[in-house]
């Protein structure tokens, strides 16, 4: 009989629990508190619970859980930490400090069904969704910093360091495991969590029209981010393949929905291609597409993935690009990569520390690598 994970149950089915075994309900906020505001990794960690209901809740439930496993530290102090599930999976996070701020980029899924041939994550494969308790895990280990992530504190949101930002861009597509991704972000933003605010969330996805319409009637209280890269359809077939199911047209029909329903803004994230999508043309192709709702547009230099085929595209090249953009009074941002000496960069996640899931990795332990 396979047991309940421990974090996909309600505080009052937890309650119900120790109510059908004599023991007082309230014990139920003390195991929600060890969850989700004290970071909890395992019954044991619990330590107001006398140990006979740790034992009963260890015997009901299960406590899956991600533990910190490879951690890189870039020259530009980036840290990607490699991350192992209790039934043996990997996946990988992203944490980017810029001077008091620090930006945690998390994962929703172990490798990724879509495969977009310029990313080195789809280029895995997938291996399956992360639960909402796995997500969790990312958010609350990278809060701790390096400290926190090598076992020197606990893994847990500092007060002097809190995460300024936490973005959806990690391993997967999150609308493909939407209702975990949900789940997670409601306990990393509730009182009884992390308390973070929503206002600095965002959520990136490659389109998957009927998803977006869905998370747009639950008019979520987070930032989207629509990871285009192009706006031309020939195009984007031959980058990302889910586009022959779902073409630019379809996108623009379900983003004029989200904005009627939220009122919202979204950003739209485009990764420049060498001579594939940089052109002025590209960019008057963009800015048609942005016609019918607000907007603001990221541009993002492609960051090299080995047998990719696809180039960093020339700065000339890109300044047009966005001159062109500005030129029709859109709202341009040109992001600056971090972490690509350790393959940490947007699209690079997975690129050496996991290569078809069989670890292409002899020295795996726990320890920080500094690549400088």
């Amino acid at each position: 009989m396979v047991k309940p994970d421990i974090r996909q149950v309600t505080v009052e089915e937890i309650g119900d629990f120790f109510s059908a075994r004599n023991k007082p309900r309230f014990h139920a906020r003390q195991v929600s508190e060890w969850l989700w505001k004290k970071s909890a990794r395992s019954f044991s960690e619990m330590t107001n619970l006398p140990k006979e209901i740790r034992r009963e809740l260890g015997d009901h439930f299960s406590f899956p859980a991600l533990h910190p496993e490879h951690i890189q530290k870039s020259r530009d102090g980036t840290l990607k930490v490699a991350f192992r599930t209790d039934d043996g999976n990997l996946t990988e996070s992203v944490l980017i400090p810029s001077g008091s701020r620090h930006t945690a980029c998390i994962s929703s899924q172990s490798g990724c069904p879509l495969g977009c041939v310029f990313c080195a994550t789809g280029r895995l494969g997938f291996r399956r969704n992360l639960t909402a308790g796995e997500i969790f895990d990312q958010v609350s280990c990278l809060s701790a910093g390096e400290e926190g992530l090598t076992g020197k504190a606990r893994p847990r949101m500092p007060e002097a360091n809190p995460l300024s930002n936490l973005v959806f861009m990690g391993m997967g597509e999150p609308l493909l495991n939407y209702e975990q991704v949900k789940l997670a972000i409601e306990k990393i933003t509730s009182p009884g969590g992390l308390g973070m605010s929503p206002q600095r969330i965002t959520v990136s996805s490659v389109g998957i029209p009927d998803l977006i319409r869905k998370m747009a009637d639950d008019r979520p209280r987070y930032h989207f981010a629509l990871s285009l890269h192009t706006a031309n359809n020939e195009k984007r077939n031959r980058i990302v393949p889910v586009n022959r199911k779902y073409p630019v047209e379809s996108l623009s029909e379900a983003m004029k929905y989200y904005h009627k329903v939220t009122g919202k803004r979204f950003t739209i994230e485009f990764i420049l291609f060498r001579e594939f999508n940089d052109s002025v043309e590209d960019a008057k192709e963009l800015a048609a597409f942005c016609r019918s709702f607000p907007v603001k547009i990221n541009l993002i230099g492609y960051n090299p993935v080995e047998g990719s085929g696809y180039r960093k595209p020339d700065p000339l090249r890109v300044e047009a690009f966005r001159r062109e953009l500005e030129r029709r009074n859109l709202v341009v941002n040109l992001r600056k990569s971090r972490g690509g000496d350790i393959d940490a960069a947007c699209g690079q996640l997975a690129g050496k520390v996991i290569t078809d899931y069989g670890l292409r990795i002899t020295d795996y332990g726990l320890r920080m690598t500094n690549d400088q």
